[in-house]
């Protein structure tokens, strides 16, 4: 498989866990005390770290640093918008579409080096 392809899919499977780590314990364990929260965030984290720590490994054979990065950034917002929406209920914001027009010209500009 591509270096790239797997890089990507693992970083999704990571910012899936990512966003659950950082953000589920205020659904789920908010009548908790914020240090049980925190125990149980780097418990799943550290999925999220047995993904990602691979994945920008394998990345880093093909793509610079800050591609790995700008990749991550992107699948992060891609990941996070609808956990907020799905997950925590939170109402979808036009301030999302900016967002990800902004990381689309990150993209563009990390990249534009290797476009033919």
């Amino acid at each position: 498989m591509n270096p790239v392809v797997y890089t990507v899919l693992l970083l999704i499977c990571s910012n899936i866990f990512m966003t659950f780590a950082w953000y589920a314990h205020l659904k789920e364990l908010s009548g908790q005390l914020w240090f049980v929260a925190a125990f149980v965030s780097w418990g799943v984290a550290l999925f999220e770290y047995l993904l990602q720590v691979p994945a920008n490994r394998i990345g880093y054979t093909v793509l610079s640093v800050g591609e790995l990065k700008i990749i991550q950034e992107v699948i992060s917002l891609s990941v996070f918008v609808p956990f907020s929406a799905y997950y925590l209920k939170e109402p979808m914001k036009l301030d999302y579409l900016w967002a990800g027009l902004c990381l689309v010209g990150a993209v563009y500009f990390m990249f534009r080096s290797k476009l033919p």
